[in-house]
């Protein structure tokens, strides 16, 4: 009988593997990482059925291979470096890549604990786990490296290979950059200092998590906004609701945007690859009437997408310019962060939007019946909303650093959240 050995660390060779330089995103996030809050990304993947741990072990480890770019590792060097870089590898480090756990009433909470917790390492490759709990599958991302929507083009070609299903996105193409102009232009932020989520029952470091599933709310159709503006309103008016009964002082609120302008084909670059933007609001505009903060909302968010700009803005690109040692830029990284921690968006709404992949793996496990997402929670931020769309169904991700808030205060955030969602939905419209 013949043992097969897991596959070994392949050797570094500086001289023979393949590099690439951190992007913007992946230098300042690198710079500022923090053990207690680790910056990963959690997917949730709810299938009919669990998948057979071969054929999917085989299948993910196949589509991690048609998507090179991923299997990555940080590359070692000296303190004067002048970049980081990526180190690209044949094949995974590890044979712990993709894992399974038997299904119980503790499994899928535990899982969610460990992708909050426990950050795949950067120093192996490639920075992204596969855990089956069950029917469930559970992704976590190591978010220096990588982000949500390039991890779920990957975990679509291994639903492809592993039931032979097409899972080709309903479209390839980038989503189209609005050309257009706002009618309501956007308010200078000035040097006020933004509102900040009010505490709760903070208990200690680290991330809590919350989903839900909601119906996707209803909108008249040829409305001027989008689902995506409806949501931006609902999270601005759930933190403005939130702030008031905790006693905060009324405080101009900005809302971080990530915009995908990437393909969604078998070409899309894997990596980091949003952008971001801030929308803001004043509190006299989150007290009008829901239509008119809609419009308001709809032409900023229209008006932010067309814009071309750096992924973190003309700043963060002037600070990862490699002209000094990379060890100086990271302590002037932090510093500024630091110092401008009075001024960092309030929250972060992160919208995938309709899941783009059938995320069909075939008989014997079948197509997926809902998908979470959630973005790292540090703080100053401190509560990141995430959602994203599948059957109709909305499913929600509310995750906060629990140095801020705690359990109870995520479900009271949700009420708030589902009750101004649900007042920007016509009951007329149609989704």
């Amino acid at each position: 009988m013949t043992t097969v050995q897991p596959p070994t660390r392949p050797r570094r060779d500086p001289g023979h593997a393949p590099r690439a330089p951190f992007s913007v995103v992946d230098e300042i996030t690198r710079h500022c990482l923090d053990p207690h809050e680790p910056e990963t990304v959690h997917i949730e993947v709810h299938l009919p059925e669990a998948p057979d741990p071969d054929r999917l072990r085989a299948a993910f480890t196949e589509a991690l291979r048609r998507h090179p770019r991923i299997l990555m590792r940080e590359a070692p060097g000296p303190w004067y470096r002048r970049r980081y870089e990526w180190e690209l590898t044949p094949h995974p480090d590890t044979a712990d890549v993709v894992t399974f756990t038997a299904p119980g009433p503790d499994a899928l909470p535990r899982a969610r604990a460990r992708a909050l917790a426990e950050a795949p390492a950067l120093s192996l490759s490639p920075p992204i786990r596969l855990e089956a709990v069950g029917s469930v599958l559970v992704l976590t991302v190591n978010h220096t490296a990588l982000d949500g929507p390039a991890c779920l083009r990957i975990l679509a070609t291994a639903a492809e290979l592993y039931g032979g299903r097409d899972n080709a996105p309903a479209t390839t193409a980038a989503p189209p950059r609005p050309d257009t102009h706002p009618q309501n232009p956007t308010p200078t932020p000035g040097w006020a200092p933004v509102a900040r989520v009010a505490p709760g029952s903070a208990r200690g470091r680290g991330n809590g998590l919350l989903v839900a599933d909601l119906p996707v709310p209803r909108r008249p159709r040829g409305a001027p906004y989008t689902v995506n503006d409806q949501l931006m309103v609902a999270t601005a008016r759930m933190i403005a609701d939130w702030n008031r009964e905790h006693g905060a002082p009324p405080r101009p609120l900005r809302i971080t945007m990530p915009v995908d302008d990437r393909s969604r084909g078998m070409d899309m670059p894997i990596g980091n690859g949003t952008r971001l933007v801030e929308v803001p609001y004043t509190p006299a505009e989150l007290q009008e009437s829901t239509d008119a903060l809609l419009l308001r909302t709809a032409d900023r968010t229209r008006a932010l997408k067309a814009l071309s700009r750096p992924q973190l803005g003309h700043g963060a690109a002037l600070l990862t310019a490699p002209v000094v040692p990379v060890a100086v830029r990271a302590a002037l990284t932090r510093g500024i962060r630091r110092a401008a921690a009075p001024w960092t968006s309030t929250t972060l709404l992160s919208n995938i939007g309709r899941v783009p992949y059938p995320l069909d793996f075939g008989d014997g496990a079948g197509r997926a019946t809902a998908v979470w997402f959630s973005a790292p929670a540090r703080m100053p931020r401190g509560l990141t909303v995430t959602t994203a769309s599948t059957h109709g169904r909305l499913h929600l991700a509310l995750r906060w650093s629990t140095a801020l808030l705690g359990a109870q205060d995520g479900e009271h955030l949700r009420e708030l959240f589902e009750k101004h969602l649900n007042s920007t939905a016509s009951t007329g419209g149609s989704a």
